[in-house]
């Protein structure tokens, strides 16, 4: 399996990308190809320890790279040869089997579009992060590509997410759910009420009807279905609470005395698995459902071991 790797793509950026990589390629034995500038390329490659690249890695030299500010619809005839657009040719010629890049969001869900293509018929690609439950996991889609949508995205989201469940999670039936402000089938806002009428009558599909967010996240469906603008304000509340929380706990709880430090000591374990449960170093990156070939968008400010999990997630596709 060959992966491209967007290598200057993130806040830590060539570094931690790089060191990743390495990493990656080293415990799971994939072919790798690294997208950007060389010299910056070697230079991180030799700060991780490596003076000269292992054999299955190699390096497609580009002289430009898409930032933070650069327009997504307009960057890639602009920058013709950044490291995410060579990147997402290269998976368009078949050069490749997934595309993994940390830069932006935007200009990676435009260059996945309009360069790799989506699946026939599919109107918008989504993204869809597998979070924790109380239960187990659940699909959330989408979370952020797409803030505004029509009722046939949502009903399109279903399906993508429903077979994203059954191959990824296992789950034969996985329930459906479209997230909204109560179960009744009034509730919410004209989108919501008529995609609930769509999902109601859709074939092959398990639907369940309306979830709240809070039954959401305690497991009460499989694939949460949503447009990106509620998607993405429920996942980083669910990240944010538990940051909150474990700082919460930390400082409040078991800072408070000798006694609570001991205790600290002894569940030290168990606590830092709960926060690895939302953690983009165990979690990895987000899938963009909908489009032809496998492009996985990792967190900004991830690490090397992020990345890595990257690679893992992405040999699984």
């Amino acid at each position: 399996m060959k992966i491209i790797i967007d290598a200057m793509g993130g806040d830590h950026a060539p570094l931690e990308i790089v060191k990743g990589a390495l990493q990656g390629q080293k415990r799971l034995g994939v072919e790798l190809v690294l997208t950007g500038d060389e010299t910056a390329i070697m230079d991180a490659a030799r700060k991780s320890g490596v003076e000269t690249l292992p054999a299955g890695v190699s390096i497609r030299h580009t002289t430009e790279e898409v930032t933070m500010h650069d327009d997504p619809a307009t960057v890639f005839r602009r920058k013709k040869d950044s490291s995410m657009g060579v990147g997402l040719t290269m998976m368009k010629n078949n050069e490749g089997d997934a595309f993994i890049s940390a830069g932006s969001t935007g200009a990676l869900l435009t260059g996945a579009t309009l360069i790799t293509k989506r699946v026939r018929g599919i109107r918008r690609a989504a993204m869809a992060p597998v979070i924790p439950t109380v239960t187990g996991k659940a699909v959330l889609i989408d979370c952020g590509a797409n803030a505004e949508c029509t009722a046939e995205y949502l009903v399109q989201f279903a399906y993508l997410g429903s077979f994203y469940a059954k191959s990824m999670l296992g789950l034969e039936n996985p329930r459906v759910a479209l997230l909204n402000i109560g179960t009744e089938p009034e509730k919410g806002t004209d989108l919501q009420r008529e995609a609930y009428g769509l999902l109601s009558e859709a074939k092959d599909i398990n639907f369940i009807g309306n979830i709240e967010a809070k039954e959401a996240v305690k497991g009460g469906c499989d694939v949460i279905v949503c447009d990106g603008f509620s998607g993405n304000v429920m996942l980083k509340t669910i990240e944010g609470t538990a940051m909150f929380m474990g700082s919460l706990m930390k400082h409040k709880i078991f800072k408070r005395n000798i006694f609570s430090m001991l205790g600290y000591l002894l569940c030290k374990k168990g606590v830092g698995e709960v926060m690895g449960l939302l953690s983009s170093d165990t979690i990895g990156g987000t899938q963009f459902l909908g489009i032809k070939k496998p492009v996985i968008k990792a967190h900004g400010s991830s690490d090397a071991r992020s990345i890595e999990t990257c690679i893992k997630q992405a040999k699984l596709y």
